[in-house]
């Protein structure tokens, strides 16, 4: 399984951003995808999860302003990133669980500025 991500880049404090992870290869029914991001000299957080194609789940720091989204169909996860902040700043990346192994995408740097 491959995943590739898109839709970072550099936005102002308060617009918006689209990532979305397209998945390839041998693609499985999943269990889980999500977003995580990672700051230099920090873990990797979770960002927003969708569990089982139903429950979603988000960072207190992003709720209300993220949206996750999957288009089955074309095999892609969505995050739109609304009201972005400086803290914002961090490189995401996603992930898919299938058949109990993890997948991870590239990453892709989304930057706001003040």
């Amino acid at each position: 399984v491959q995943l590739q991500a898109s839709g970072g880049g550099l936005v102002q404090a308060g617009g918006s951003l689209r990532l979305s992870c397209t998945a390839s290869g041998s693609i499985e029914g999943f269990n889980v995808m999500g977003w995580y991001r990672q700051v230099p000299g920090k873990q990797r957080e979770l960002v927003a999860n969708i569990v089982n194609n139903v429950y979603r789940n988000y960072a207190d720091s992003v709720k209300g302003r993220f949206t996750i989204a999957v288009d089955n169909t074309k095999s892609t996860l969505y995050l739109q990133m609304n009201s972005l902040k400086p803290e914002d700043t961090a490189v995401y990346y996603c992930k898919r669980r299938q058949m109990g192994q993890d997948y991870w995408g590239q990453g892709t740097q989304v930057t706001v500025s003040s």
